[in-house]
């Protein structure tokens, strides 16, 4: 094993065992972490790997060190992921129309679990959308799609697709156009009578759509 993969290796445990580690005391964020000098005896490694470690951590939002007063848990909206991502990985095209595909891969799954179970696709907010567009006109893009993922109970899909959606901004976090509602409405009333064919070629056409705003 090269030196290289063998810090890699080193790296990861520590996050493994930091993680253990806050799980079993129990600290929520805002509490403040073990210091570098208690961290490097209770998991056995030195104090440079765990810095390290921590400066990653602390990079990625996770955590934060504030000066003289030690590390703490970071609130999970202070993490800094998604802006982290766009700066390192999302500098061409190819990786931006990758994640917009990774995203539309979860809020197709949605609308296939909702379409195929009748408690999901009976629930009021359907209507609530429907009717909204039709007596409004308009509703947020990003709340319609936020509800699909929420609807069909997978926590970690949700979570993903948070992250996901965050790349797309004003894209998503806006009203729907005159040319979109059709398209919604008739994806909205294909999954509420459980054609989920019907109901994912509309929601393709919405995102060709979506694509050229």
């Amino acid at each position: 094993m090269d030196q290289k993969t063998e810090q890699k290796k080193v790296f990861l445990e520590i996050v493994q065992q930091l993680r253990q580690l806050i799980k079993m005391e129990k600290i929520q964020a805002g509490e403040k972490l073990p210091s570098e000098r208690v961290l490097s005896e209770r998991l056995g490694v030195g104090r440079s790997s765990v810095r390290e470690a921590l400066r990653s951590l602390e990079l990625l939002g996770l955590i934060e060190t504030r000066h003289g007063g030690g590390t703490f848990l970071a609130s999970t909206h202070k993490h800094q992921l998604v802006e982290i991502l766009s700066m390192f990985i999302l500098e061409d095209e190819k990786s931006k129309k990758d994640v917009e595909l990774t995203r539309q891969i979860h809020e197709m799954e949605a609308i296939r679990v909702i379409s195929c179970t009748e408690i999901l696709r009976t629930l009021p907010v359907w209507d609530s959308f429907f009717v909204k567009l039709e007596i409004e006109g308009t509703v947020n893009c990003r709340d319609i799609l936020r509800e699909l993922l929420i609807t069909s109970g997978n926590r970690l899909s949700l979570k993903i697709w948070f992250q996901l959606a965050a790349y797309d901004g004003d894209r998503l976090d806006r009203n729907s156009t005159e040319d979109e509602k059709l398209i919604i409405q008739t994806m909205l009333k294909s999954m509420q009578l459980g054609y989920e064919k019907e109901a994912l070629k509309a929601y393709e056409q919405w995102m060709n759509t979506v694509q050229s705003i």
